[in-house]
């Protein structure tokens, strides 16, 4: 194994590399949120309505406070979405039992078949990616992404991770 100074270690920080790594984000994510994008048209839904799913599907009983703090939008935006799910039967919004203010979300059947749909979408994007760029490859991704992540949504990520375990 030979020894690269650490002027060469460096070489990735170049504005070139990080232009390029930019770039490459924006049209990864392109090419992530397309699949899930056909199936929401034909839905008249967005993105928003995609994310409040996902969240809802990993966090069965989730807050309303709780999804507002993971989605960083705003409790109108939110409760636009959430309404929608709701009145189309892909919601369903209880209240809470130790405090009556509180609204707990849960998928209905009809949403959680909704969220496999899209999911599955994404899956098989991934499962290539990952396939093609290999454990060690997929390793540094997952890290480099952690890190871009504010403190906090790394918090949320992490409680959503340690569930897995």
């Amino acid at each position: 194994m030979t020894s690269r100074s650490s002027g060469d270690d460096l070489l990735f920080l170049t504005d070139e590399k990080l232009r390029q790594g930019i770039e490459a984000m924006f049209f990864a994510y392109r090419g992530f949120t397309a699949d899930p994008d056909r199936i929401l048209e034909t839905m008249a839904y967005g993105r928003a309505h995609h994310r409040a799913i996902h969240f809802i599907s990993r966090s069965p009983g989730t807050t309303v406070n709780n999804l507002l703090s993971i989605l960083g939008v705003t409790k109108q935006s939110l409760n636009r979405v959430l309404r929608t799910l709701v009145e189309d039967g892909l919601v369903e919004s209880r209240v809470g039992k130790s405090d009556k203010r509180e609204r707990h979300l849960f998928l209905t059947e009809a949403g959680d078949a909704l969220e496999k749909k899209l999911s599955d979408a994404q899956r098989v994007r991934m499962r290539t990616a990952y396939r093609n760029a290999g454990p060690e490859a997929v390793a540094g991704f997952r890290a480099v992404l952690e890190q871009m992540m504010d403190a906090k949504m790394r918090r949320h990520y992490q409680a959503i991770r340690e569930k897995d375990v």
